[in-house]
C-alpha cells in the first residue's frame, strides 16, 4: 500500500462516522483505491455501490476541506460512477 493510500485511510477514518451504509470506493489517480463502508475506510479495489474517481490533488484539497466536492464534481475534477445519492452522503464528510 502506498504512503498516500495509507495517509487518505487514516483521515478519512478521522472523518467518516461509523455506520455509513453501503460500500463506496475512491480512486485516487495512480496511488490505487480506498473502500469505504459501515466499518469505516481501508485500502483496497473492490466493486462499490459507487465510485469515485480524483487525481491526488483534487482529492486532497477535498479532504483538506480546501475544496468542494460538488465543484470538483462540476468542473470535471471529480468523477461518479454508480449511486449518485451515496455519492452526496460521501460529500458530506468533507464538508
Amino acid at each position: 500500500m502506498s504512503d498516500v493510500i495509507e495517509k487518505a485511510v487514516e483521515a478519512l477514518n478521522g472523518k467518516i462516522e461509523q455506520g455509513f451504509e453501503g460500500l463506496a470506493k475512491f480512486v485516487i489517480g495512480e496511488e490505487g483505491a480506498i473502500m469505504v463502508d459501515a466499518d469505516g475506510a481501508r485500502a483496497g479495489d473492490e466493486d462499490a455501490d459507487v465510485t469515485l474517481h480524483a487525481g491526488l490533488d483534487t482529492f486532497r484539497s477535498m479532504l483538506e476541506g480546501n475544496l468542494n466536492p460538488t465543484a470538483a464534481f462540476m468542473t470535471g475534477k471529480l468523477k461518479i460512477d454508480g449511486d449518485m445519492g451515496m455519492a452526496m452522503k460521501l460529500a458530506q464528510i468533507f464538508t
